[in-house]
């Protein structure tokens, strides 16, 4: 029998999956930080700093304040070839840290990756030649793990169009995308490369799950961390593609591991009602309780489509917009308040001046500023002494901002 959600229910029970919901206890150490790698199976990585770095985003928007220098240590550091503890990265969503554990399960998208390469069909467009992988793959088993930065070779030096990549680091990431080499953690958030029998455990590495097999299993997962969502939400947590997505949706419904589900006012084209699925026995909590800012990156906000859907937030990130054709802000952070996403505001960390910066701040139509500001002011404190930042100033920008400096105690700028 097809079960049936309000919009208001399925809210509580995807905020629910994502951690949401439960108030911090106590100081968070590092069980903590290992259980939201076990609920979110993954921390996306941005390079992105004039607020904070997307990866340290979402503990704390789940868990508070915690020492950052604990998830550098479980996610920077080198894993070893003799345990499948500690964390490394993959190309999951996008870029993300992952458990070491999880390394096969993507075994397929390296392959794919590496097929589309040499058909000349990837869509990075990288053009390393083959004379620099060879060398580098020499190199790496010569000398062991190394960032770009540390390899002297002629062709070590930044160029166009890529990024400005040099043949070097292109060579390396197309050697890590195809599986070649993995990360032997970060100094200073650059990226140590290594072939992966120097950093990932036999363990692991004989560990040949099928295609079908790993999609399935990712799938799984995906409907868990989502609590409740649709195929084309399912399939952009892994960014997998839609046809392998249904076929798995269909064996794990079958095996009764996930169940369909209706979602009031869930709609597609022409107005037709939407499929969702749930993980069998989901519950649905009476209430949701938190405050929070939530990265761009941050499995709640990555499909849009979901978050219009769901939270009636229509929300694109503005850091590629130019200046005058910004609409919101640079770097702009959903508010949640509860079960509902009120407002929006973007932030700058100014280390210099010891002043976490409110550079815009907007709540959603329909809602009262007032109201948002009350809750928003106090989190932003706490953010700020997370951020080892003194006070809280607030730019006059957006219709939350005067609300918002009120609470704050007059703390606005003109502008």
């Amino acid at each position: 029998m097809v079960q049936t959600l309000s919009a208001a229910a399925a809210r509580r029970v995807a905020l629910a999956a994502q951690g949401f919901g439960k108030a911090p206890s106590g100081r968070v150490g590092t069980r903590q930080l290992n259980g939201l790698f076990d609920r979110l199976g993954l921390l996306q990585i941005d390079s992105v700093n004039v607020f904070e770095r997307s990866h340290y985003l979402p503990g704390f928007a789940r868990l508070g304040g915690y020492d950052k220098a604990l998830l550098d240590r479980l996610t920077f550091r080198p894993t070893s070839p003799s345990s499948e503890a500690g964390y490394t990265e993959v190309w999951a969503h996008e870029a993300a840290f992952v458990p070491v554990r999880d390394w096969p399960l993507f075994r397929f998208r390296n392959a794919r990756f590496r097929a589309k390469y040499l058909a000349g069909k990837d869509s990075w467009g990288l053009t390393a030649g083959r004379d620099t992988i060879e060398w580098l793959r020499s190199e790496l088993a010569a000398r062991g793990p190394l960032a770009a930065s540390e390899i002297e070779h002629d062709a070590n030096v930044r160029q166009g169009p890529w990024w400005g990549w040099s043949e070097v680091k292109q060579a390396l990431e197309l050697m890590f995308r195809s599986g070649e080499l993995a990360t032997a953690g970060r100094t200073r958030f650059e990226r140590r490369y290594a072939l992966v029998q120097q950093v990932l455990p036999a363990s692991v590495l004989e560990r040949h799950p099928s295609e079908p097999d790993a999609v399935r299993e990712l799938v799984r997962r995906s409907v868990t961390a989502l609590g409740v969502g649709t195929l084309s939400d399912i399939a952009d947590y892994y960014r997998l593609y839609t046809a392998e997505t249904k076929a798995a949706l269909h064996d794990l419904v079958d095996a009764g591991e996930v169940e369909r589900v209706h979602v009031h006012g869930w709609t597609g084209a022409g107005g037709r009602p939407l499929a969702a699925f749930v993980p069998a026995g989901v519950r649905v909590p009476r209430a949701i309780s938190a405050t929070a800012v939530l990265s761009p990156f941050d499995p709640v906000v990555w499909e849009r489509d979901r978050l219009l859907r769901m939270f009636g937030m229509h929300y694109r990130i503005e850091i590629y917009t130019p200046a005058p054709k910004r609409v919101f802000g640079y770097y702009v952070l959903p508010v949640l308040v509860d079960d509902e996403i009120v407002g929006r505001v973007d932030l700058k960390s100014d280390r210099q001046a010891e002043v976490l910066r409110v550079q815009a701040a907007w709540v959603e139509e329909g809602r009262s500023a007032g109201a948002v500001a009350e809750r928003l002011a106090p989190l932003l404190g706490s953010v700020a002494e997370w951020q080892g930042l003194g006070d809280v100033m607030v730019a006059g920008r957006g219709n939350l901002a005067g609300a918002l400096a009120d609470e704050l105690g007059g703390a606005a700028l003109a502008g």
